[in-house]
């Protein structure tokens, strides 16, 4: 019998915001995935912001394929061949709720259902991301609307923006309408309501924690930010090539009060944890269903959130905090057989969940693509899955693999250079030196030829 298939996605969640990944967050229901699954320690999101790294999900495309290097008005061609589309011929029901975007955030995301649908998704409620949700229609906001909710989000987020963007404070909709908890008790009713022949693949895409940080109560509580981790400060950039992360510390310095980075981390994992308890929801759903234990169950998340580290919030650089994102995968198999809190270290990319969850279904990817499933490092955590992982964003490219990370700026210039074992927290930054001339040449090469093998894949 095929298994049922669930994807958990959050959006703007850090590698190491997990209880299984770090000491800071309250997670016991993603534990648990970890525990009967595989963690991956080195997952890197194809691009570090939303829309090129959402493309990339669905098409197993580099942004250096699809040209969509940034976050920009862009929408998916209808003809675009999706994993959504192999797994549905494989003889899935497939389903969406919450973000996607696969298509512009604007006007009434209701009425692109039929794109959805040529996408690979049978049944869908879509929902815009925090910011867009002050603005686009979709079923959750028109809820809020006819609850009288939604002009007081729209002033609470107009607030924000004008003043002081990290601004902490509760969400004016409440803990009951919030969209993190609209999303998981919609899929949650749906899972539960399922009575076709076909298994489901259910997508379960969180809208949080991205920013802004509006957790509600009682979770904007939760966590007292004199025990979260302080954050990695921001180090003088010294006589190197300058890139894309030096623009982004030139134009953005955010004025913190003292603190407030703490403060951020912990309206940050109050949301955090929300969500894990709404898949602590969706997990019982199946388990009363008879079903979990016939569940592939992945957690992931499109990027991270620097959170104050480097005296940064926000996302769209290739330090740690931005490109890291967690991995969990869970299968029937490994529930029998992995040893509890099983790890791979192995350089892995964003874009290898679509064939993992194709392979998965028993389906066929038949389009040309780059992504790479991961059913056979399942098996085998001690295998190298990729030699080092790749991400992109304006122009420029990042390689990490188990000891180096380097990053190319637009002109092909190193102005990155971190030993991953020795400098975890990546303060040292060796790019330009003489003595790294011959690695970074090395490393180079390696990227030149990784552009080289998948520039012709369409």
């Amino acid at each position: 019998m095929k298994p049922n298939i669930l994807l958990l996605m959050t959006d703007q969640q850090r590698w190491d915001a997990m209880g299984c990944s770090g000491d800071w967050v309250q997670t016991p229901n993603l534990d648990r995935i970890a525990n009967e699954g595989v963690r991956f320690t080195n997952c890197v999101t194809t691009s570090p912001v939303c829309i090129p790294t959402r493309l990339s999900l669905a098409t197993g495309l580099y942004p250096h394929n699809t040209g969509v290097w940034n976050n920009m008005h862009h929408t998916m061609s209808a003809e675009t061949p999706t994993w959504m589309q192999a797994v549905r011929d494989a003889g899935y029901r497939t389903s969406l709720f919450g973000k996607t975007h696969l298509h512009p955030h604007n006007g009434d995301l209701r009425d692109r259902e039929d794109l959805m649908n040529s996408y690979g998704l049978d049944d869908v409620d879509e929902i815009g991301g925090p910011r867009a949700s002050s603005r686009v229609l979709s079923h959750m906001t028109a809820m809020w609307e006819e609850k009288g909710l939604w002009q007081g989000y729209r002033e609470d987020y107009s607030d924000r923006f004008s003043t002081k963007p990290h601004t902490v404070r509760p969400s004016t909709v409440g803990l009951e309408n919030y969209a993190d908890v609209y999303v998981g008790q919609q899929s949650k009713k749906y899972i539960q309501n399922y009575d076709r022949q076909e298994p489901w693949c259910c997508w379960v895409s969180f809208g949080g924690p991205h920013e802004p940080w509006d957790t509600p109560e009682p979770y904007a509580s939760m966590y007292d930010p004199k025990d979260m981790p302080p954050p990695i400060p921001r180090q003088p950039a010294g006589d190197r090539p300058r890139g894309n992360l030096d623009n982004m510390m030139n134009r953005m310095n955010p004025k913190f009060e003292k603190g407030e980075e703490q403060r951020l981390r912990a309206d940050y994992a109050g949301n955090v944890t929300l969500i894990d308890d709404q898949v602590g929801e969706i997990l019982e759903a199946i388990d009363a269903r008879g079903e979990l234990d016939n569940t592939v169950i992945i957690h992931t998340s499109d990027h991270g959130e620097m959170n104050g580290d480097y005296g940064l919030i926000y996302k769209g650089n290739f330090l740690n905090g931005a490109v890291r994102i967690p991995l969990l995968v869970r299968t029937p198999e490994t529930v029998k057989d992995t040893p509890e809190g099983t790890v791979c270290d192995s350089p892995v990319e964003w874009i290898d969940i679509g064939p993992t969850l194709v392979e998965a279904a028993g389906g066929e990817m038949k389009h040309r693509q780059s992504g790479k499933s991961l059913c056979h490092v399942i098996a085998d955590t001690e295998a190298t899955h990729r030699e080092y992982a790749i991400s992109e964003i304006s122009g420029e490219i990042m390689l990490l693999n188990k000891e180096w990370k380097i990053a190319l700026n637009s002109d092909s210039i190193p102005y990155l250079l971190f030993n991953m074992q020795d400098d975890p927290d990546e303060i040292n930054n060796l790019a330009g030196q003489p003595e790294m001339k011959e690695l970074e040449t090395e490393l180079g090469l390696q990227i030149l030829e990784h552009l080289f093998h998948t520039q012709t894949k369409k």
